[in-house]
């Protein structure tokens, strides 16, 4: 059973954001203070990625560790609470993503992902670091 009614579960859900959330907003904060340039959720791309570095032919998604079962992670708990659906819709969550993520290998993109919980302010900076040398390690391979 839900804590909350209706109304407030909804309003609740409804303030979720599905882009420009505080952990794509560091990533790209980070990346534009290294020189990197981007474009935000490109439409033109399977997933809409969070961040596209077209001079890389490099796409970046930062996932959030509940909606994208990060496995392992401390962030990441199956709801209680009408489990049934969440099973479901976060199973779902993950078969979408590796299609996507899928079509744009296929298509010669580099797909990377960030998982919210790495940008946690002790590991934050290791994480973009990372990050970095990650990007630039693909355009010496190319």
């Amino acid at each position: 059973m839900d804590v909350h009614d209706k109304e407030t579960r909804s309003y609740n859900m409804s303030r979720i954001k599905g882009k420009d959330t505080k952990p794509e907003e560091i990533v790209r904060k980070y990346l534009f203070s290294q020189g990197f340039r981007y474009r935000k959720n490109d439409k033109r791309l399977p997933g809409k990625p969070d961040i596209v570095l077209p001079k890389y032919k490099t796409v970046i998604f930062v996932n959030g560790c509940f909606w994208h079962k990060h496995e392992g992670c401390k962030s990441f708990v199956w709801p209680k609470n009408n489990a049934e659906f969440w099973k479901e819709k976060i199973e779902s969550n993950i078969v979408r993503d590796k299609k996507q993520y899928d079509e744009l290998q296929n298509a010669g993109w580099h797909v990377i992902i960030v998982w919210e919980c790495e940008l946690k302010k002790k590991q934050r900076m290791d994480t973009l670091e990372h990050l970095v040398d990650e990007i630039l390690t693909i355009v010496e391979t190319q």
